[in-house]
């Protein structure tokens, strides 16, 4: 199998699951717990929480563990809202993850006003459009780093220090999921104007089932999960030790390779996209034109179904994705594609692939072998079918090729 679908979820990192495994069979006792036995548990949460803080250059007081991203964002958004009745104006953007645009929806069925800034052609977010949108009841802005479908990036640390400069008091959320590990953030200088981070695991080579969020110090937002008094009566609910040492495990991991690895993966991205465009007319490489993260790769085939693609590559064995995971099943185009103004004839037709530390250049010289003809083939059986039905269409008038 070549799994190219690693902004959707990641293979767990053997070095991981060694460190996890412990944590399951012998030192699996509940942190809070007073006996002697538990103070392994409880001493490795701390220890994980330090690491984080320290990949971060946060403190380690900073650090919230929880289920996920989407947890975290939901308490962030939620939590601040309810923390800070005399604000209800959100600022976000078109293309953020469905964790945020949900939680959105429902705080404006709530009262909140919520504006959504658009992106251009090539993804980059309209930025006067951002800072025209931002207003003295202005609560919070929430901007993901890197959006999960193209890669593209987001000036978070010029976004964060706009805000900061308008108004000390409204909030900057950032959904880092995609970009942790692979983009520097750094908490105490190019994301010194952010106050909540959130992250998942599964992103990095951790276990699904844990995720992080940061909350600078002073930051007003109440407890959204209720229960006992876990990570200091912040997020109540026994703390997922194993996963937690995981997760921290993998930032380490990346660390340790950081340069070596993200070189090696945007060449073999650069090596994908390049054969593509030589090999196929009539596509679009969405985010082109911006600054993208490295291992991501979306291409947008004209007049071809995305679903008829990513069947036949299954076929063969190769695992890839039309866009975010958590909308897989739905019939509609992509929120991001649509945003970015791509021509309706290559609205369905897209294909992300998305690569990881353990991704070969044998794996990417087959897909580039076998994309081609799944292309051809299918862009065959759709003249045919125009032709069946009289249905006559032109083709793009500047084919990227």
């Amino acid at each position: 199998m070549i799994y190219l679908d690693n902004n959707a979820t990641t293979a767990v990192a053997p070095e991981v699951l060694n460190a996890i495994l412990p944590f399951l069979q012998t030192e699996y006792y509940n942190p809070s717990s007073m006996y002697a036995a538990a103070t392994p548990a409880k001493h490795a949460v701390e220890t994980a929480r330090k690491t984080i803080a320290q990949h971060l250059a946060a403190e380690p007081a900073e650090i919230l563990f929880t289920s996920c991203a989407t947890e975290s964002i939901n308490a962030a958004l939620f939590g601040t809202v309810r923390a800070n009745p005399n604000r209800k104006h959100i600022i976000t953007t078109a293309v953020e993850h469905p964790a945020v645009l949900e939680c959105c929806r429902e705080l404006q069925r709530q009262g909140c006003e919520v504006d959504y800034v658009g992106i251009d052609r090539n993804g980059n977010l309209n930025l006067g459009e951002f800072v025209q949108k931002l207003r003295k009841d202005t609560l919070i802005a929430a901007v993901m780093h890197a959006n999960n479908e193209t890669g593209v990036v987001f000036p978070v640390d010029r976004l964060s220090r706009i805000v900061k400069e308008t108004d000390s008091a409204i909030l900057f959320l950032c959904d880092a999921t995609q970009s942790m590990t692979k983009l520097p953030i750094r908490m105490n200088s190019s994301f010194r104007n952010v106050d909540i981070l959130a992250f998942s695991g599964h992103k990095f080579h951790a276990p699904k089932g844990i995720g992080a969020m940061f909350i600078r110090k002073g930051t007003r937002c109440r407890t959204f999960l209720i229960g006992g008094h876990q990570e200091s009566g912040r997020r109540g609910g026994t703390e997922n030790v194993p996963y937690i040492v995981g997760m921290s495990k993998a930032i380490e991991l990346a660390a340790a390779t950081h340069d070596t690895d993200i070189q090696r993966i945007e060449t073999l991205r650069n090596k994908l996209e390049s054969g593509i465009k030589e090999r196929i007319p009539y596509i679009e490489i969405n985010g082109a034109g911006a600054e993208r993260m490295p291992n991501t790769l979306n291409v947008a085939v004209h007049y071809i179904e995305g679903e008829g693609i990513l069947y036949q590559l299954s076929d063969l064995g190769i695992c890839a994705s039309s866009g975010s995971a958590c909308t897989s099943g739905s019939l509609e185009p992509s929120h991001v594609l649509s945003a970015m103004g791509v021509p309706f004839s290559a609205m369905h037709g897209s294909v992300r692939f998305s690569l990881s530390r353990y991704t070969t250049e044998a794996e990417i010289d087959f897909v580039l072998d076998k994309f081609p003809e799944i292309v051809a083939n299918l862009r065959r059986l759709s003249l045919y079918w125009d032709q069946e039905k009289n249905c006559p269409r032109s083709e793009p008038a500047n084919p990227a090729v």
